[in-house]
């Protein structure tokens, strides 16, 4: 279904409505003098992409780490202790 929307509207909301377009795959009538003038449509079909409901079977299709390898955690530890300081007082304060 496409949205009527004035003129006016479009520039004023022109980079929203892109996105809205671009990402939702958002239709619109641009109208002007009371007439339709123009539609604003997606060039291509919106993907539908990964929503956080998928989160959890990404997650678990990762590799697991064998426990028994201790290398990567001391890798992780050894890492961690060899960053620099952060500086005791911040020069612009």
């Amino acid at each position: 279904m496409q949205t009527a929307i004035s003129s006016t509207e479009v520039v004023r909301n022109f980079s929203e409505l892109l996105n809205n377009i671009k990402y939702r795959g958002d239709r619109y009538t641009v109208v002007r003098g009371g007439k339709p003038a123009a539609s604003l449509v997606p060039v291509e079909p919106v993907r539908s992409g990964v929503t956080l409901a998928d989160l959890s079977t990404i997650v678990h299709a990762f590799p697991h780490l064998d426990r028994s390898d201790t290398s990567f955690a001391a890798d992780v530890i050894t890492a961690a202790h060899s960053q620099p300081a952060l500086p005791e007082a911040l020069s612009w304060e």
